[in-house]
């Protein structure tokens, strides 16, 4: 195993990091999504979360940090990731994989909710139909994408496309950052305590 490989890969990691650095739009996109986050819960919203494979995991992490914890203790926020075993082989089996995501949000969205979807490719087929599912019920849609999809920015409130290159694995160590600093965002708004004298 060469050294080489290793340093080449974390360089490439960087490079991606430095290019969302330096996107004002994204960056500004972010501060959105946090802004409506907030609303949401201060509403007494609920969050939902969703995407495929790897963006999934990171859907359910999202959601398990809100309602268990991030930092430090506070108050659990209301956020599901649409993740459930029993629900997405039923659906995908009767109805089709396309509406795993958006079956879910017919069931249990309400106006004042939001949806949070992620999309690597800004192309999956059940993304974008829980966003178009999401949208008719009058929930907030977030979407969190590696590539520019002019289907789920008509569809949603704020797109955060990250700026990572090729490859889904890059896209999904960006999502990840993002997603780590809107929890932050909205406890920093909703629990500011926590951020003062040795929090911040």
């Amino acid at each position: 195993m060469s050294i080489d490989h290793i340093r080449a890969s974390l360089g490439d990691a960087q490079a991606a990091l430095t290019r969302l650095l330096s996107d004002e739009a994204a960056l500004a996109s972010i501060g959105r999504a946090a802004d409506l986050l907030v609303d949401v819960f201060q509403r007494r919203g609920r969050v939902y979360s969703c995407g495929n494979g790897g963006s999934m995991c990171d859907a359910m992490h999202f959601a398990e940090e809100l309602t268990g914890r991030y930092r430090q203790d506070r108050a659990a926020l209301a956020a599901t990731a649409i993740s459930d075993p029993g629900h997405l082989s039923c659906v995908g089996n009767d109805l089709g994989y396309e509406q795993v995501f958006s079956r879910y949000i017919e069931a249990h969205g309400r106006t004042g909710d939001c949806l949070l979807a992620l999309s690597t490719s800004g192309t999956s087929r059940n993304v974008v139909r829980a966003a178009e599912v999401a949208r008719a019920l009058g929930l907030t849609v977030i979407v969190l994408s590696g590539r520019p999809s002019p289907t789920l920015e008509a569809l949603s409130d704020v797109v955060v496309c990250t700026p990572a290159g090729a490859f889904a694995d890059r896209v999904q160590e960006l999502h990840i950052k993002v997603l780590h600093i809107l929890i932050e965002l909205v406890e920093r708004r909703l629990f500011p305590g926590n951020y003062c004298s040795g929090g911040a």
